[in-house]
């Protein structure tokens, strides 16, 4: 279904039903520049959105790329109003390529009376290549100014044709004083927030709300609205906001991650890169993070599996029985129990010695395989299956080295244009262990 908003929607005649019968993070939305909070990298002085803002001309399409609850709605709706624009909202979870032509069609009727339109369409990532495409012409031929709201990576998650058209800009996510101010504000405001309550809550409150709710207003002004209505009014009509109230409505705390979108990504990074940096504290946080984020353990143990082989190596043999146990274990008992073999493979991993010397050899060994791939396997290495095959000299030549010890360094095994190629490289670590193993530091 398409929504169609006019600039009347941020003018202070708003019917006062429509305000009372709204969540508070929607009430309190800024209805002009004054009181946005945050990006002032954006909306700053002589910044790019300000001078948009300020000149009411045209509207380049743009894609605002930003954490929920930083803004991206409220500045697409100053936008289409200070542009003097029709605003035409979609969602991208409950609109397909029908919406989007009769969007099209009915911006192309208006622009025939001179009016311009904007077309927001809110988690505009969602849309698949086919809905994305459609957008295209009328963006090319000006019959609507997109503004895309997004908290994946434009770069992976909008077609290249579209992103080519469009302006991407990054709204940061909020630091908590910022989302403490709208949480101030929302307190003190007669019409639109909380102030006929009368709450009273205090400072420490305010912030530890703020902080929980990771950068995201909506969350922050969420759980004060939750934790103000069920707090009972005393005889005077003050109500006295707890702690035990406070933590009810915040509920679990909130992580800025997303299983399915590039943050996911980020932190697995983040923990392979401190695994790898023999970081054990900060390997262990970062698998909090995503644990308690809602990560998937079996994703996260065959990150490790690919660790112990791939920077530890031979440098401590051991790592990988310890993470191949870990992923045993984990599919065996899921979470929460599971965290602990995770922790263990974790700490053990980031303490082991570091070697890439497997890696290397393969990579060194790959590209001579990819440069001679056609070149015949050597005779004496060839099994002789057939009589015919023994004719024509398969396996002449070979030498059991069980039997004849000196083939192991008389007996070439690499096809002829590449004898005496060296690949693997023992560094520090693996000639350390392998002096452990054969007893040379007793």
């Amino acid at each position: 279904m398409v929504r169609h908003n006019t600039p009347n929607l941020f003018e202070e005649n708003v019917p006062e039903g429509v305000l009372l019968n709204a969540p508070l993070a929607e009430r309190m939305r800024p209805r002009s520049l004054a009181e946005f909070v945050g990006q002032t990298h954006l909306v700053g002085e002589g910044r790019i959105l300000r001078r948009l803002l300020e000149s009411g001309g045209s509207l380049p399409s743009l894609i605002l790329w930003g954490a929920p609850g930083t803004g991206k709605t409220t500045l697409a709706r100053l936008l289409a109003e200070k542009s003097g624009a029709r605003l035409i909202s979609l969602s991208a979870v409950f609109s397909g390529v029908k919406d989007l032509r009769e969007a099209i069609h009915d911006a192309r009727s208006e622009s025939r009376f001179g009016k311009r339109t904007v077309l927001f369409i809110d988690e505009i990532h969602r849309f698949n290549k086919g809905q994305q495409d459609a957008l295209l012409h009328a963006v090319e031929s000006g019959n609507v100014t997109l503004i895309g709201a997004t908290t994946e990576n434009p770069s992976f998650e909008v077609t290249g044709a579209l992103l080519s058209r469009c302006r991407v800009l990054v709204l940061n996510q909020l630091s908590e004083e910022e989302v403490k101010s709208i949480l101030q504000r929302a307190l003190d405001d007669e019409q639109r927030g909380l102030a006929a309550l009368r709450a009273s809550i205090s400072d420490q409150l305010l912030e530890r709300i703020a902080h929980s709710a990771s950068g995201d207003a909506r969350v922050a002004l969420t759980a004060l609205d939750a934790a103000v209505e069920s707090t009972s009014p005393d005889e005077h009509g003050i109500r006295s906001v707890s702690e035990q109230t406070v933590i009810e409505a915040l509920g679990r705390a909130h992580y800025a991650y997303d299983k399915g979108g590039e943050e996911h990504y980020n932190l697995a990074s983040a923990l392979i890169k401190s695994l790898r940096n023999s970081d054990v504290d900060a390997s262990l946080y970062w698998l909090a993070r995503m644990i308690e984020g809602g990560a998937d353990p079996v994703f996260i143990v065959r990150r490790l599996c690919i660790l112990a082989s791939e920077d530890i190596g031979l440098a401590d043999p051991q790592a990988m029985v310890q993470a191949a146990a870990a992923a045993e274990i984990v599919q065996l008992i899921g979470l929460p129990e599971a965290l602990f073999p995770l922790s263990q493979a974790t700490i053990y991993l980031a303490q082991a010695p570091k070697s890439n010397a497997v890696k290397n050899a393969y990579q060194a060994a790959v590209g001579d395989a990819m440069e001679t791939a056609r070149e015949p396997v050597p005779l004496h290495l060839r099994n002789a299956v057939t009589p015919l095959m023994k004719n024509i000299g398969y396996g002449e030549g070979y030498r059991y080295v069980h039997n004849d010890p000196a083939a192991r360094n008389e007996m070439s095994c690499l096809p002829e244009q590449l004898r005496g190629r060296k690949y693997f490289e023992a560094d520090e670590h693996v000639e350390a262990a392998e002096e452990s193993n054969l007893g040379g530091d007793s």
